[in-house]
This record gives C-alpha cells, structure tokens and sequence, in this order.
C-alpha cells in the first residue's frame, strides 16, 4: 500500500535560514537564485529584519544593503552565496 503523506525532502545546506537578495547576480537570474535558495532549504524573504539571516548583495545593492548594515545582518557575496548553496 502507498503512503498517502508527501514524502519529506532532506535537509538542504539552507535549511531553516531566511536570507535577502538585493542587486544584480551575475550567474543567476533572481527568479534562479530565489528558486536555488529556496530548493536548499531557505526562505527568501523581500525584506531585511533582525531575523533575517544573511544578504546576497549583488551589484548595485540599494536600501536592502544600507538596512542589513544598519541591523548588523551578515552580508555575503554572490560567489559566498553559490558556495553556500554547494555549487
């Protein structure tokens, strides 16, 4: 007999974090890299907080960089971010 329950994904190496994209990505396009976050176990979020976990800052940040900067959220780079993500 089949299990009805959905089949519980393994823990990806974002599991349980909640980051924030801000400016361009030179490898991914954000719909890509908010779907490859989101497949590593992530919650990508619109905007930064004190739960926030970390920021992508791609080129041309904007507010979302001065924000995380002003809450002492970590900030990581696009190369860190693929790194983080096992690429």
């Amino acid at each position: 007999m089949k299990d009805a329950a959905p089949k519980k994904r393994a823990p990806g190496p974002l599991s349980g974090k909640t980051i924030v994209l801000t400016g361009g990505l030179r490898a991914l396009s954000r719909d890509e890299a908010t779907k490859a976050a989101q497949d590593a176990g992530a919650r990508v979020a619109s905007s930064v907080s004190k739960k926030t976990d970390f920021v992508v800052a791609g080129t041309d940040p904007g507010t979302k960089y001065d924000k995380a900067v002003q809450l002492g959220v970590e900030i990581v780079d696009e190369r860190e971010f693929l790194k983080r993500l096992g690429r």
